[in-house]
């Protein structure tokens, strides 16, 4: 019943943003991938190193992000990092129409979407912290890991059906317009948020840049999530433009199969996504945490022997709904136990230095694995991928649980 519990209309705002962008982001799932494929008739080398290059830069940009976000206000941020993404993704559709658009270019806009995702992201998690009651963060980002997964059930096949129909840019507009649409719901909020005090410096220093860096690296109960969250994500993305070379380019699927062996699974998603709340009550977070965290990288190396037709469609749906349905109870659980355990006034650099650590780590594996793939094959390197990913619970020791009363833990600012 704790699922169902009202949380305010200036949640429901901010969800219903939430879910106006997920549900743009489901729907031009793989647009990049797929137009450099097709448009710009890519290899597996440089439709890596679009990920690769994009996350890597785009984190570099977000570095002085975090300090700056801290002492701000954060919802006029989060308009700010809705209408950048509208701006750089809609460029997109209207290079394609006028013929120019090129590789670059689409590494350009890469850079500055994945920089103001990672800040987007930092201030909605600090401004979550403050809008909800600690008791209710796991029933909020349970609902934000719903909508996620939901969305991207419904997206891909109608954005694989639309490239089809309209041409590959179609998804990327309709994901421009719906950041769009997330900013008008975010202004919608209204109210008056209190800007954070600043104690020390009124200008950031900067010592400050690393300061996320060195809160969680200190910390006993976010450092080993910090570790196995980077190293998991980076591998499983690292072999995703591969699998899209291979199920497109070698294997002959079209884009809507594509776009179907990923969507299907994500039932799996929002099913853990339910059930994390109700696993939790009766298991606890710390052992829910743990299990899931080690199944989720137990699955992704059956990906390695996807064969063409219906088999193959077949396998790779059944892995991802193993795979996606261990990331639906852990996702909302990692990220509940982060703001349990971050300090208020250090939420937005810490989710910063995360996301950016994340992003890099991704970043520097795909390319690694673009390289691998044009050494051996892209099957292979997805193969090794999974290999990697079996060894990943090494990393995964938790210590210390979420305190029993949230609200009353803080840490002592230097």
């Amino acid at each position: 019943m704790a699922s169902r519990r009202a949380l305010g209309r200036s949640f429901g705002w901010l969800w219903g943003a939430y879910a106006v962008s997920a549900y743009g982001t489901g729907f031009g799932f793989g647009a990049f991938p797929l137009i450099a494929v097709l448009v710009l008739h890519s290899g597996p080398t440089e439709v890596s190193a679009l990920s690769a290059a994009g996350r890597a830069v785009g984190a570099l940009v977000a570095v002085p992000l975090g300090p700056w976000m801290e002492f701000r206000r954060k919802r006029p941020v989060m308009m700010a990092m809705d209408l950048t993404r509208f701006a750089a993704l809609m460029s997109v559709p209207a290079a394609y129409l006028l013929g120019w658009l090129s590789f670059p270019q689409l590494l350009v806009v890469s850079v500055v979407t994945a920089a103001a995702d990672i800040a987007f992201k930092a201030a909605s998690g600090a401004y979550l912290k403050a809008l909800v009651a600690p008791a209710d963060l796991l029933v909020a980002n349970g609902r934000f890991e719903s909508t996620t997964w939901s969305a991207t059930v419904l997206g891909p096949p109608l954005g694989g059906a639309a490239i089809g129909l309209f041409g590959p840019v179609t998804t990327v507009a309709a994901d421009a317009v719906s950041y769009l649409l997330s900013a008008l719901g975010i202004r919608a909020i209204g109210g008056t948020e209190q800007r954070p005090s600043r104690t020390g410096a009124q200008r950031p220093r900067a010592a400050e840049l690393l300061e996320g860096w060195r809160y969680i690296l200190t910390h006993s109960a976010l450092r080993p999530l910090f570790f196995n969250t980077i190293v998991v994500n980076g591998l499983i993305m690292a072999a995703d433009p591969l699998l899209a070379v291979l199920l497109v380019g070698r294997l002959g699927f079209a884009p809507w199969q594509y776009g179907l062996v990923f969507a299907l699974p994500c039932a799996g998603g929002l099913l853990g996504a339910r059930l994390a709340p109700r696993l939790v009550a009766r298991f606890g977070q710390h052992r829910v945490l743990l299990v899931t965290g080690v199944l989720r990288g137990c699955w992704p190396v059956g990906l390695a022997f996807v064969r063409p037709g219906v088999p193959g469609i077949l396998l790779v749906i059944g892995v991802q709904f193993a795979v996606v349905t261990c990331f639906g109870v852990f996702n909302p659980l990692v990220a509940t136990h982060r703001l349990h355990h971050i300090a208020s006034d250090r939420v937005a650099r810490t989710l910063t230095a995360w996301s950016i650590s994340s992003s890099a780590s991704i970043a520097l594996l795909t390319a690694v694995w673009g390289v691998l793939a044009a050494a051996t094959s892209p099957r292979t390197a997805i193969a090794l991928a999974g290999v990697f990913l079996l060894a990943t619970p090494l990393l995964f020791q938790l210590r210390g649980k979420a305190p029993s009363n949230p609200a009353e833990q803080t840490m002592t600012t230097p």
